[in-house]
């Protein structure tokens, strides 16, 4: 299980969350790494990654532009949608889960998010993603497809960048 925190514009968040005692308290079992896009922290379950990001609450409200936890390899979700799954237990999480949208980024930086029409890959979605470098799959629920077809303009230079990319490294 894997958290990944997408800073917003203008912010290290990796800096930011080591410049506190309090972040730093929090995060000290976890060794996040920085990432373009913001942090990676690796946990051990949802329940865990649940538990750090709410400790970390005053810190991803103020610097967070999302929240995303890796439920499989390269497929993310929401914080909505993780919360439904562990705390509702209203959601069962499968391999064809319905409500998923790709987020494209670029140079490092979120781009577009994509409503998935169900039963589709993402491979099915590669003429919007013409001059995109990395894409993530990211499941929600059905009232957050609502607001994710796309990136307000406001959004367009979220500093980004995908968890296996190394610090500098582009495609």
């Amino acid at each position: 299980m894997n958290i990944l925190l997408i800073q917003r514009e203008g912010v290290d968040l990796h800096h930011t969350l080591f410049a506190s005692e309090t972040s730093r308290m929090a995060l000290r079992f976890y060794h996040p790494k920085k990432k373009s896009c913001g942090v990676y922290i690796t946990v051990s379950t949802l329940g865990s990654a649940l538990s750090l990001v709410s400790e970390l609450r005053w810190y991803t409200r103020r610097y967070v532009k999302e929240t995303l936890f890796e439920v499989n390899a390269g497929i993310f979700c929401t914080r909505t949608l993780a919360q439904d799954v562990y705390y509702e237990r209203t959601a069962v999480l499968g391999p064809t889960w319905p409500f998923r949208r790709i987020y494209g980024f670029r140079n490092g930086k979120l781009i577009s998010r994509v409503v998935m029409s169900p039963g589709s890959t993402t491979d099915e979605y590669h003429q919007e993603y013409i001059g995109i470098d990395r894409t993530i799959e990211c499941w929600c629920t059905e009232d957050e497809l609502e607001d994710g077809d796309h990136v307000p303009e406001d959004d367009l230079n979220i500093p980004g960048g995908l968890p296996d990319e190394e610090e500098g490294e582009t495609q």
